[in-house]
């Protein structure tokens, strides 16, 4: 008996002792990346990233960044894309792995796009991984909920477990500043608040991609709160490259028929999809409208979202929807009283089935909502094949 406690408490103080070494050496890491700024928020994170990253490096700064998105990837010092190949299931711990890689690359500033979805890992992913010289909260929409709650002023409080202690974050003016404001004093955090409407539709016109303009407006922010010109940091962020998931617009040839279509797979809350689709619709009044609805069979609380905005809010001529035991989240909405016609695939269809279909609309404009990863990335891929130059 004495024996086994002697063996389990050796355990236990070599276990403690390994903890303290990899504390240490995680500070030690730390310390060799003078300014780390984290990105959190509900949408855009990958993006806001993605563009703080080219308006820091137009600068001369020695950046690298790190997204999840649609498909993770480091970004390089030189703006070069570099595929992260997990061998397992994502998980935070992949931040410590990454940051001893990058201390290790003489770097002035690091971006790194939270990957915590859950309270308490947001909590720990800044306080304890990356303690960030800066924080960025993109906004606060209603997206994993079952995460990080059912209502807005729960996921905002949720997204203020990343504010950094002792830094600068930075935020839209938004309904939930003074939320954030106020978890930023009791952290010693200067809050600062990005300006409206410091880039116009002309410059928005010039990226080879659909962004989001509160998106350009906020890595502006930031790369002025590191040093960078405004004038500078506008040049850099036009040569961004899109995240994989980036909203696209194209207008394609499948057969004979001249469509668009618009992958929106990233933009996967209500209030984002909904933003998009007026947005682009405005573009495109006098073309039909379907959506077409990629769903997941682990997050049902999403479709039925979604549905929800389709029916109440969009109300599209068309509604195409991919996936397995949705009838009775159908069933909810008289579809056919609207007018929309429901056209619907199993998960086991393939791509070129449900390119064959929108390629045998007239004049129609398709959306494609919903979920990207696997399925939905080979299907981007496919239709893409058939994009035409105007």
């Amino acid at each position: 008996m004495n024996l086994v406690i002697i063996l389990l408490s050796s355990l236990l103080i070599l276990i403690i002792a390994i903890g303290i070494i990899e504390s240490y050496y995680h500070q030690y890491y730390l310390g060799k990346i003078p300014i780390r700024i984290h990105v959190n928020g509900a949408r855009g994170k990958s993006s806001v990233t993605r563009l703080i990253a080219s308006g820091i490096r137009e600068s001369g700064k020695k950046v690298l960044a790190k997204t999840t998105g649609s498909s993770p990837r480091i970004i390089d010092k030189e703006g070069r894309d570099i595929a992260i190949h997990r061998l397992r299931s994502a998980s935070i711990g992949e931040q410590v792995r990454l940051i001893r890689t990058f201390a290790k690359q003489d770097i002035d500033i690091l971006i790194i796009e939270c990957m915590a979805v859950q309270p308490q890992y947001q909590w720990i992913s800044e306080q304890k991984m990356i303690k960030s010289s800066i924080g960025v909260i993109t906004n606060v929409r209603p997206d994993h909920l079952d995460e990080m709650g059912y209502t807005m002023n729960d996921i905002a409080m949720s997204l203020s477990n990343s504010i950094p202690s002792n830094g600068t974050l930075v935020v839209h003016d938004d309904p939930f500043s003074n939320l954030f404001k106020k978890v930023a004093s009791k952290r010693n955090t200067r809050l600062k608040i990005s300006e409206n409407n410091i880039v116009d539709e002309k410059y928005m016109k010039k990226f080879n991609y659909f962004e989001h303009q509160d998106n350009v407006e906020l890595a502006l922010s930031v790369c002025e709160e590191v040093g960078v010109s405004r004038e500078v940091a506008l040049k850099g962020i036009l040569k961004n490259n899109p995240d994989p998931g980036a909203l696209v617009i194209w207008k394609t040839k499948i057969k004979k028929s001249i469509n668009y279509f618009v992958s929106a797979f990233a933009a996967n809350d209500p209030q984002s999809t909904l933003d998009i689709y007026n947005k682009i619709s405005n573009y495109h009044n006098d073309l039909s409208k379907c959506i077409f609805l990629n769903t997941r069979s682990d997050r049902q609380y999403r479709t039925i979202q979604l549905l929800s905005l389709i029916y109440d809010k969009i109300v599209p001529d068309k509604l195409i929807v991919r996936g397995d035991k949705l009838d009775s989240m159908i069933s909810k909405y008289d579809f056919e009283a609207k007018g929309i016609e429901v056209i619907r695939f199993s998960d086991d269809s393939k791509p070129k089935t449900i390119i064959d279909v929108i390629g045998s609309f007239e004049q129609s404009i398709t959306f494609g909502i919903g979920n990207i990863v696997g399925w939905g990335d080979d299907f981007v891929k496919q239709i893409k094949e058939f994009k035409i130059n105007d």
